[in-house]
């Protein structure tokens, strides 16, 4: 590779040709004093140097960016996996509850079949009351009724 004589930039031996052409179309144009035109012109064509060094601030940030994207995804993955644990372990804690009350309703059920004769006797028992009750009471109004009538006879 060789060196452009004005530019100082480097060139390719087939590219030179074509690079001395497009100079001299450009020489053959009038030079314009419009400011827009010379600022648009070098906006067109900024240094080599500028550009390199913009692609790499560029891609620099992007992969900063893109790494704290892949980060907060992979924490929020993290996340729902200690989540996910947590809530495992809650169900198996749940699981063990059930099955000792399911354990102790067995237990309970058990005694009251032990005991459901004697909850029968005491029925049995109450019914019994209740009648010697009412017979309690008709004794009494018959004894009422008695004294009255032997009080009236006593008169």
């Amino acid at each position: 590779m060789r060196r452009h004589p004005r530019t100082g930039s480097r060139a390719v031996p087939g590219m030179a040709a074509a690079a001395e052409g497009v100079l001299a179309t450009q020489r053959e144009e009038p030079v314009r004093d419009d400011a827009a035109v010379e600022t648009a012109e070098e906006a067109k064509e900024p240094a080599e140097a500028d550009i390199t060094e913009l692609c790499r601030d560029m891609f620099s940030k992007m992969a900063t960016y893109l790494t704290g994207e892949l980060t907060a995804t992979s924490e929020d993955y993290k996340l729902l996996e200690n989540m996910n644990k947590l809530t495992s372990l809650k169900y198996l804690e749940m699981k063990d509850i059930a099955i000792n009350i399911s354990r102790n309703l067995k237990d309970l059920n058990q005694k009251y079949a032990g005991l459901q004769p004697y909850l029968d006797q005491i029925n049995v028992i109450e019914e019994q009351v209740a009648a010697l009750e009412q017979a309690a009471y008709k004794l009494d109004a018959y004894s009422k009724k008695l004294g009255n009538h032997f009080y009236f006879f006593l008169i």
